[in-house]
């Protein structure tokens, strides 16, 4: 039993999402950059010919440290922030209602557990969430890419998030401003769609198997494997994510044009570059984002009951 009501699709299990994955962003944000460096090191260049200013997670972080200061390690945080708040609000508020739905629809009982209904509904309410945040995680993508002493990719000089987006808006209007939103879609498509119901599909082992019991433990253990699951899945598709996000012009035509010529240059492991980075970053994340939510959540509950009439939360 899913007990700790993590997504209720009421408007906490929105509020509880986005501040869960603001405050794990904040701690896994560094290794964010160090990954897509990586990613786009030795961009379309043979193996031989690419150049390895960035050869690994902690020689990245480093490296970074090093020439920029801790301050190029949370390049475009502000954006990872806003972004977080719109995908994981709608990841963690959508995902219960659409699951509950579409589960009727079939069984007529919305409390029966479907693997396959669960995937659907991971996954259509992180697509949701990465369109709507996308402005976002481009211009962060752009930000984190960026450096004045060894740079990686095409090189975008913006001020901050808001001279960014407003210089994107000016260039490229509003389609500039969703350039890359298809691979972006999905990249969360396929990371929405494990993370959840392989979270609770880990949670529900644990306790039978090994008699685990709700609470923090429990948690922490379902989204360790939960974090595992999303990163082998996900990773793909972000390499190609962060290389449509930082192109400028048309370099690739599409994400499968990306993904071609990335492979048939680079080589079949290309697709990977950053995984440890991206490993690095996710298994913290999923896991204080998951976790934190099922605390956040119980504690807006918690406040819901002592201030709320009970007339009112019948309605929400």
């Amino acid at each position: 039993m899913e007990t700790a009501h993590i997504l209720t699709g009421d408007h906490s299990s929105f509020v509880a999402g986005g501040i869960a994955a603001c405050g794990a962003v904040t701690v896994t944000h560094g290794f964010e950059t160090v990954k897509i460096r990586l990613q786009l090191q030795g961009e379309l260049q043979a193996k031989k010919d690419s150049p390895r200013l960035y050869r690994g997670v902690f020689h990245g972080v480093g490296v970074i440290v090093k020439n920029e200061g801790p301050r190029g390690l949370l390049r475009g945080l502000g954006c990872a922030y806003a972004y977080q708040m719109i995908l994981n609000g709608c990841r963690l508020g959508f995902y219960e209602p659409l699951r509950k739905t579409v589960t009727k629809a079939i069984y007529s009982d919305p409390m029966v557990q479907s693997f396959g209904i669960n995937l659907f509904a991971g996954a259509t309410s992180g697509i949701l969430g990465a369109a709507a945040g996308s402005p976002f995680f481009l211009v962060k993508t752009r930000l984190q890419s960026f450096s004045p002493f060894l740079p990686v990719g095409t090189q975008h000089h913006y001020k901050g998030a808001v001279d960014g987006l407003r210089t994107i808006y000016h260039h490229e209007g509003i389609r500039g401003l969703y350039r890359g939103v298809g691979p972006a879609m999905i990249r969360t498509g396929f990371g929405s769609s494990v993370q959840l119901p392989t979270y609770f599909f880990a949670k529900r082992r644990l306790v039978k198997h090994f008699g685990m019991e709700e609470g923090m433990p429990l948690h922490i253990a379902s989204s360790t494997a939960s974090g595992f699951v999303v990163c082998c899945v996900m990773h793909p598709p972000d390499t190609v994510m962060s290389r449509m996000y930082n192109q400028t012009g048309n370099l690739y035509s599409s994400a499968f044009d990306c993904l071609y010529r990335t492979v048939k240059t680079e080589g079949v492991l290309a697709v990977y570059k950053g995984y440890f980075a991206h490993l690095a970053r996710i298994l913290p994340h999923t896991i204080l984002t998951l976790t934190l939510a099922e605390q956040t959540n119980k504690w807006m509950r918690k406040v819901e009951d002592k201030i709320l009439p009970g007339s009112v939360k019948e309605k929400i």
